[in-house]
C-alpha cells in the first residue's frame, strides 16, 4: 500500500520530518513499501516524446531499499491513440514496442524494483477502436513483443468492459488488472468480486477520486486533512481485500490525495477497516 507520488510539503508531520535533511523519498520509504510514479506518463509531445532522466532514476534507486516497489505508469506516448492535441490524427507511437524498450533502458537500475509497468488508457470510444475486440487484438500483439520477466498491468476507463470476458483476456496474456475508483468508473466492489472469481495472481487498485479541480479548490492544494468521505466504498472493499490476502494474491493499493483530501490519512483509515476496528 502506498500513495500516488510523494512530493508534497503538506505531508510534514504525516510522512516527513520537517527537521530531517534526508531525501523525501527516503523518508517516505521508511513508512510505506510502494509508490506510484506518474511523472514519466506525460511524455507525448507534438513531434517527439520524452523519456526518464537517468540521474532521477538513479536517485530513486538510491533512496529505496531492495524490497521497495514502484508501480510505474508507462508513457502516454504508448497509450494515447491520437496525436498530441488531436482527436483525429493517429499517434505514430501508439503501442509501439520500440518506445517501451527505450523507456525500460532509461529506467536501468530501477527495473528490478518495479512491481508493475502500468499502461493507462483513457475512455476508448469508436473513434479509437471499433470494438473492445480490436483493442484486445492490438494489445495482445504489443504485449507479445515486450521483454519477458517484467510485470505488466492495464487500466481501462470503460466501466462496462470490466466483465468476465475482460478478466479472461488479461489472464490469457498474463496481465494484471488495474481497477480505478474515480472519474466515471463504477464502484470498486463489483469488479473486485469478479476479480475474485479469477486465478490472476496480482491486482492493482487506484483510489483516485472524482473531481480533481473541486477538491484542489477545497484543500487549497494542502493535503493534510480529509475533506471527502469515502467510508462507504472503503468499508465495502475491505473484506474483499482481506480475502485476496488470505488467498496469497499480491495487491497494490495506490492512494491519491484527490480521493479524500490526504492520501496518508486515507491509508490510515483503510488499514483500520482492514484490521476490522474502524467505526
Amino acid at each position: 500500500m502506498g500513495t500516488c507520488s510523494w512530493k508534497y510539503s503538506s505531508w510534514e508531520g504525516l510522512v516527513y520530518d520537517a527537521q530531517s535533511r534526508e531525501d523525501l523519498l527516503a523518508q517516505y520509504a521508511k513508512r510505506y513499501r510502494s509508490v506510484e510514479v506518474d511523472q514519466w506518463f506525460w511524455s507525448l509531445g507534438r513531434q517527439s516524446y520524452g523519456l526518464p532522466d537517468p540521474d532521477t532514476v538513479l536517485a530513486y534507486d538510491q533512496a529505496t531499499d531492495k524490497d521497495f516497489r514502484f508501480t510505474v505508469k508507462c508513457p502516454n506516448t504508448l497509450t494515447l491513440p491520437f496525436a498530441y492535441g488531436s482527436t483525429i490524427e493517429a499517434n505514430p507511437w501508439f503501442l509501439d514496442a520500440e518506445v517501451f524498450y527505450r523507456f525500460v533502458e532509461r529506467l536501468g537500475p530501477l527495473v528490478h524494483k518495479i512491481g508493475l509497468f502500468m499502461f493507462q488508457f483513457s475512455y476508448l470510444n469508436q473513434k479509437a477502436f471499433s470494438s473492445r475486440k480490436e483493442l484486445e487484438q492490438r494489445l495482445e500483439h504489443f504485449m507479445g513483443m515486450l521483454p519477458d520477466g517484467l510485470a505488466y498491468a492495464v487500466e481501462i476507463r470503460n466501466p462496462t468492459w470490466l466483465d468476465a470476458t475482460w478478466f479472461d483476456f488479461l489472464a490469457r496474456n498474463a496481465l494484471t488488472p488495474v481497477l480505478l475508483s474515480g472519474y466515471w468508473m463504477d464502484s470498486l466492489e463489483e469488479p473486485l468480486k469478479r476479480f475474485l472469481k479469477t486465478d490472476i495472481p496480482t491486482l492493482c487498485i487506484r483510489l483516485h477520486g472524482d473531481d480533481r479541480s473541486g477538491i484542489e479548490q477545497e484543500t487549497g492544494s494542502r493535503w493534510d486533512k480529509l475533506v471527502v468521505n469515502k467510508n462507504g466504498e472503503l468499508a465495502s472493499i475491505a473484506p474483499l481485500l482481506v480475502e485476496l490476502a488470505k488467498q496469497g494474491r499480491v495487491v497494490y493499493i495506490n492512494v491519491n490525495n484527490h480521493y479524500e483530501g490526504s492520501a496518508p490519512l486515507t491509508i490510515e483509515k483503510l488499514m483500520k477497516y482492514l484490521s476490522g476496528v474502524y467505526e
